[in-house]
């Protein structure tokens, strides 16, 4: 179990292009040149339309293969046999929201999925049993909802290896800050209830006969406790500060011992320790061999649960096989599979088969499917088959120090058939803001580098994954501190390279990156030509008294300690001092600003306030808002309209290239998200 730390997207510009020492006439045939050695103008629909097949999984038996695709608009599940060519294969789902995420139950008989309504998170369960007669209407199985409960979220906690027709599921029915435990009849929907929570437990992990055996609980003044699940209640293991990782990762087969993620103690990198469940004894296993980052995750064997490898993300990934078998298993798959980040992402319970993704920085991911025995590997699929790897642009690892000496991480994606001096520049921020960027590939990136834009994504401190030193550097230091200033040093660092144009660059990011947004082009704004700040807070106050109730037993070990608490007089004036709301009258540049409807985690209101405020100091602002979603779009036409409204903002800020010609459906949908922002009203507190 994780402990939750959530919050948790033309023309050349020549005019900055000189040569030394030549004349007007050479320096147009050096722009024409540069010019014609830049890659195509890709059209956006391949960056952004949902890919022709995705999210491929085998069932355990390995008879058949599901996977994602678009049906009656939306993406669903798929189903084929999985010797048989995608051609023959069928829908099994027919939902008009896509589908986010699936799996099969133990026994091969169901395919599981989740699903909101237009992006209020509040996840239900969904069963289809794909051998069962077609409804006419769809042409799909029958779908059953398993928790059907309105306005709740449901957890997935188990599928006990020992009942393949039960799964486990918390449910915050009774409490909407805390889930009860029930065990749910996958065949006919049966609900019991197992265990109320009146613990006031944030999380349960069970074992894998799915039965209870550990729980996670907040601590006053933050920090969390493992505790034993006994019959006679609960048995403290071990605690960990809200600067600390405390962690369960995987019950180990014997049953007795859980491997646990955890940096407690006199120790900042997160290592992999086997603890002992009945005594609460740790024992080492692993820390990173090249002492750089955190623990970053494992395989096992999905029969045995043998510990079989074990990864870290620096700037790129490291695997390590832990055995015999999965040393020459890696081994088999590196000689087999072209060069890439190789994942794997589906498994048969024996092993036999195995789907794996080798993807890179340019190229979204191939899938081939692995045979053990011969060690062959069959290409299945390309995820985006249309997008050119040839024009788009490599993405670099990057390392600068910030004005305080302290080292950050990064990724800077330049565009491809220019020089990489005096570039307009996009700084692309990751939400979290407790996340990080990784090397791979993006879609912004990829989508803006062929606009012309370089790209600088920034690890800043508060970044997971650098250990916890790194990450609590970040602790009270949004907006005004340290962690804007690493945004803003990146900027400063770009400018020392040469790299950016100072006249031109933007800021755009998403949830806590539309919050650094916002925070830029006002706490900094000769800095920023431009910024697009997507599902952003605006006012930290409103933020964090808006939370859902779910996030509520998690709030003191993180918000309230990382960022502030409204409830604390001097954490208010803190909070007051550090959003961008109050001090809307210095932001100089124009904003495209973005939001859905149904956000649960950062509402409507934030982006509302924001563009109010702007409009009423007669500040340049443009608003999006898609009334079918929620902290981020997911919906490809929404996702395509949002792409059309920032490259024609972008080309008008900085100068960048734009695609002039738009999908019909495309434009349509972008004038319905148009917001004319005379018409934005602001909410009073509380009002809903």
């Amino acid at each position: 179990m994780k402990r939750v730390l959530l919050l948790l997207l033309g023309t050349v510009s020549l005019a900055a292009l000189t040569v030394s020492g030549g004349c007007g006439g050479q320096t147009e045939n050096v722009a024409q040149e540069v010019a014609q050695s830049m890659p195509p103008l890709l059209d956006r629909e391949l960056f952004f339309g949902d890919p022709e097949v995705s999210g491929a999984q085998l069932s355990p038996d390995g008879e058949w293969m599901t996977f994602l695709k678009p049906y009656v608009g939306a993406r669903n599940i798929w189903i084929k046999r999985a010797d048989e060519p995608f051609a023959n294969a069928r829908p099994v789902t027919a939902d008009k929201r896509p589908v986010p995420g699936y799996f099969w139950s133990r026994d091969s008989k169901y395919i599981l999925y989740v699903q909101d309504k237009n992006g209020d998170e509040n996840y239900h369960v969904w069963a289809v049993n794909p051998g069962e007669p077609v409804v006419a209407e769809t042409n799909v199985p029958p779908a059953r909802d398993l928790t059907p409960v309105d306005g709740v979220r449901a957890s997935i906690y188990s599928v006990p290896k020992n009942d393949p027709d039960v799964m486990i599921v918390g449910l915050n029915d009774r409490d909407p800050s805390y889930h009860d435990v029930y065990r749910v009849q996958i065949s006919t929907g049966e609900r019991t209830l197992v265990r109320e929570n009146t613990d006031q437990i944030a999380g349960w992990d069970f074992d894998h006969e799915g039965r209870l055996r550990l729980a996670m609980r907040t601590l006053p003044g933050g920090g969390t406790e493992l505790l034993r699940v006994d019959l006679q209640g609960l048995t403290r293991l071990a605690t960990s500060t809200y600067e600390e990782e405390l962690n369960t990762v995987n019950f180990h087969r014997d049953g007795r011992h859980v491997y646990v993620e955890t940096n407690v103690g006199d120790v900042d990198l997160a290592q992999l320790m086997l603890m002992d469940i009945e005594t609460g004894v740790m024992q080492f296993v692993e820390g990173d061999p090249n002492g750089e980052v955190d623990f970053g995750g494992a395989t096992f064997h999905p029969d045995t649960e043998e510990l079989l490898a074990t990864f870290y993300l620096g700037d790129r990934v490291r695997v390590y096989p832990k055995t015999e078998f999965a040393t020459s298993l890696w081994e088999s798959l590196e000689k087999a599979l072209p060069e890439g980040e190789i994942s794997l992402t589906s498994t048969t319970r024996d092993l036999s088969k195995l789907l794996v993704a080798v993807s890179s920085d340019v190229d979204p991911g191939t899938v081939y499917l692995f045979d053990t025995a011969t060690g062959q590997a069959t290409m299945q699929y390309r995820s985006r088959p249309d997008l050119p790897s040839e024009h788009l642009a490599p993405m670099k690892p990057v390392h600068y120090a910030a004005r305080d000496g302290m080292t950050i991480h990064g990724y800077l994606t330049l565009p491809r058939g220019k020089p990489d001096k005096n570039l307009p520049v996009v700084m692309y921020i990751h939400g979290g803001p407790w996340a990080r960027d990784s090397w791979g590939y993006e879609p912004y990136c990829q989508f803006l580098a062929n606009r012309g834009y370089a790209v600088m994504q920034v690890n800043y401190r508060s970044s997971t994954g650098y250990g916890k030193r790194y990450l609590n550097a970040g602790n009270r230091e949004w907006g005004i501190g340290a962690m804007q200033h690493d945004v803003t040093d990146a900027v400063e660092w770009l400018k020392r390279e040469g790299v950016a144009d100072p006249a031109k660059v933007a800021i755009f990011g998403g949830s806590y990156g539309g919050y650094c947004t916002l925070a830029g082009v006002t706490f900094t704004p000769d800095l920023y030509a431009c910024g697009i700040p997507y599902v952003g807070p605006s006012n930290l106050i409103t933020l964090i008294e808006s939370f859902p109730e779910y996030w509520k037993p998690f709030l003191e070990g993180s918000w309230y300690k990382r960022v502030g608490d409204p409830a604390v007089e001097a954490d208010r004036e803190d909070l007051i001092a550090r959003s961008p709301l109050f001090k809307c009258d210095q932001i100089k540049c124009p904003l495209l600003v973005v939001h859905g409807a149904n956000d649960p985690r950062v509402k409507q209101n934030e982006s509302d306030q924001i563009v109010a405020a702007l409009r009423d100091k007669g500040k340049a602002v443009s608003y999006l808002v898609a009334p079918d979603e929620g902290h981020g779009f997911r919906a490809p036409n929404n996702r395509k309209a949002l792409a059309v409204a920032m490259e024609k903002f972008l080309s008008e800020q900085l100068g960048g290239r734009y695609q002039e010609d738009v999908n019909p459906e495309t434009q349509q949908r972008l004038d319905e998200i148009t917001v004319d922002v005379s018409t934005v009203g602001v909410k009073a507190p509380g009002e809903s």
